[in-house]
């Protein structure tokens, strides 16, 4: 951008010779931030002082466009008898400055340097997300396994929590909740009952019915399994967090362990609850054989709008006519025989 017409046809054969990239100019200085708008540059070259603008305003003005994140290098040009402006241009914006007129070389070395700098915070990025995805990898592979050794502890056979998190997932799924929010349910959902680490075996494992000081035992797990997630930066280890601490609260406030009732209540929990209660009805628990299907669809039914979110209970029967839904919760298909 300059408001010389020569200038600025002997500014992209420099550039040219030095870049093999698609190139946009103007000889109308109030006619540059339509230009960045419409072509979303990596680098601007402008003059500092053309005629009948205040060169400052434009740069001033193109910072505001581009986002910060957008790492665009701006180089000003100025004339050489302007020592003060230099300081200027840079304290404005500008990450380098050549003098008017310019010489081919000195545009092409500043050109060069600026784009040598963005090539290597684009190779740190890249290489600070690999890193960033091999540790949520290592993170989710340590809540898969520790959600697996307690399940485990619990009835010796697995498959708990995995089913939870799949229904948790296809219910958040049937609920609208963008994709993200959906794995991200997956993922945190095994992790409800992790507090239950910390419930002695005689009470977690026990066949008879519990003493009320016993069942206030187990309620702690609750609470003790959102301490065992906080403080994480994580967002797999906060909803883990908020799980664990909100699965056993209910739809009409009378759950625990805060008595807190409707949309008070966070949705990962809501979600949680219902296709906890589900999977815990319809497989064999240390105290009780396992319920019919219809057995369990009847309690939530029942339960909705009392111990359930409503609109969960009905997105989650929807679900469980789905042949696909049903195969990944290892439910066999409608009416088929089960047994002899």
């Amino acid at each position: 951008m300059d408001g010389d017409e020569a200038g600025v046809r002997a500014l992209e054969r420099i550039l040219g010779s030095v870049l093999r990239a698609d190139l946009r100019s103007t000889a109308d200085p109030h006619a540059a931030a339509t230009l960045y708008a419409d072509f979303k540059p990596d680098l601007i070259l402008f003059d500092l002082q053309p005629p009948n603008m205040d060169g400052f305003d434009l740069l001033r003005t193109l910072r505001r466009q581009i986002p910060a994140e957008a790492r665009v290098a701006i180089v000003a040009m100025i004339a050489d008898t302007a020592a003060d402006a230099k300081h200027r241009a840079l304290l404005a914006g500008a990450k380098d400055v050549v003098a008017k007129p310019f010489e081919a070389a000195e545009v092409q070395a500043s050109i060069a340097n600026l784009l040598e700098i963005r090539a290597l915070y684009d190779e740190l990025e890249n290489r600070l997300q690999t890193r960033a995805r091999t540790l949520e990898g290592a993170h989710l592979e340590t809540v898969e396994r520790l959600a697996l050794a307690l399940e485990y502890r619990e009835d010796g056979i697995g498959g708990h929590t995995r089913r939870v998190g799949q229904g948790s997932a296809l219910l958040a799924r049937a609920l609208g909740l963008p994709q993200a929010e959906v794995m991200l349910l997956r993922q945190a959902a095994p992790l409800h009952d992790v507090g239950k680490i910390a419930i002695p075996d005689r009470i977690l494992l026990k066949k008879d019915r519990l003493s009320p000081q016993e069942w206030d035992v187990v309620k702690t797990h609750t609470t003790i399994g959102a301490k065992i997630a906080a403080g994480a930066q994580h967002s797999l280890l906060l909803t883990a967090e908020a799980i664990a601490l909100s699965h056993h609260e209910r739809w009409d406030g009378r759950g625990y362990p805060r008595a807190l009732a409707g949309e008070a209540i966070v949705l990962p929990a809501r979600i949680v609850a219902v296709a906890d209660a589900f999977d815990a009805m319809t497989h064999a628990r240390p105290w009780r054989d396992a319920h019919p299907e219809d057995y369990a669809l009847a309690e939530l039914e029942r339960c909705a709008g009392a111990h359930f979110d409503p609109r969960c209970v009905e997105c989650f029967l929807r679900v469980l006519k789905e042949p696909a839904a049903r195969s990944l919760l290892g439910l066999p298909e409608r009416g088929a025989l089960v047994g002899r």
